[in-house]
């Protein structure tokens, strides 16, 4: 669970990643089931730990949970087995076939929308709410705080949001570094033998990094465009925008791991309730 399963608004002057479109998002997919690295979503080993932790903000059994950019449901799935419920919403049409089908299969009480976060209907009385790995960072700040305030509404009393907002440094290094090229016979942005240009930027007055990706077809030479924006928060910043909505007992993590024993590569956790009684757990 990436920026890379969602629906962000990106570069204004090219089309956003193509997230729903269906190859596309076959070719996502695959990245978020691979064991060979933690690019789309992250491997099985640490997602184990990172449940342990959401387990212990949750009720011993039946607790509800919403899992916002849900990707192929590797978190749901996990949480189902032992008992709880659950929600996911992702705007990708192949990872949410795919939770389903687990889902189906095993008899799992959670279920799967494919739905655009800006305009999906969260729910309520949720015991947490999951928004992790980056996701909330490739929003424009307008459309992250509404996400965070309809987070908040979509919780129950005493319930709690689990965030993994990227790194301030780690958005800012993104955008600073250099434009690259390289030909590919395939990869995520085309099946066919292609060039790929990648271009960075990173504007100071707004925090915020742009990537484009320039795709040309090396047979017919067509050029596709995609883009992609990075919204940079630190995490004191995170915190005063958690707590102006309305969220309490806010608390800044390294990562969101059951022993936090080194930092998320890029990323911190947050985590804040709603206010109105003792959180699950």
């Amino acid at each position: 669970m990436t920026a890379l399963s969602l629906s962000a608004l990106g570069d204004r002057r090219m089309p956003a990643q193509p997230w729903d479109d269906s190859a596309f998002s076959e070719r996502i997919l695959a990245e978020h089931l691979s064991q060979a690295h933690d690019r789309a979503s992250r491997r099985d080993s640490i997602i184990d730990r990172q449940v342990r932790f959401i387990e212990s903000r949750l009720p011993h059994e039946g607790g509800q949970v919403l899992d916002l950019a849900c990707g192929p449901g590797l978190y749901l799935h996990r949480l189902a087995r032992q008992g709880h419920r659950g929600r996911g919403i992702d705007f990708s049409p192949a990872a949410i076939r795919h939770a389903r089908a687990v889902a189906d299969a095993a008899g799992l009480d959670c279920r799967f929308d494919q739905a655009d976060l800006r305009h999906a209907d969260f729910g309520t009385g949720f015991d947490v709410v999951l928004l992790l790995f980056g996701q909330i960072n490739v929003f424009p700040r307008p459309t992250a705080r509404g996400l965070l305030e309809r987070a908040h509404a979509a919780l129950g009393s005493g319930g709690t949001l689990i965030l993994e907002p990227q790194l301030s440094d780690a958005v800012r290094d993104t955008g600073e570094g250099m434009a690259t090229w390289r030909t590919l016979e395939t990869g995520l942005f085309s099946t066919t033998p292609h060039l790929l240009l990648h271009e960075p930027f990173w504007d100071q007055s707004s925090r915020t990094t742009t990537e484009r990706w320039h795709v040309v077809d090396l047979g017919s030479t067509t050029v596709e465009r995609h883009a992609m924006s990075t919204c940079a928060y630190e995490p004191r910043e995170m915190g005063d925008l958690l707590e102006a909505i309305g969220f309490e007992q806010i608390e800044i993590h390294s990562a969101i791991d059951a022993d936090e024993d080194e930092p998320a590569h890029g990323l911190f956790a947050v985590t804040a309730c709603r206010g109105g009684g003792a959180g699950g757990g």
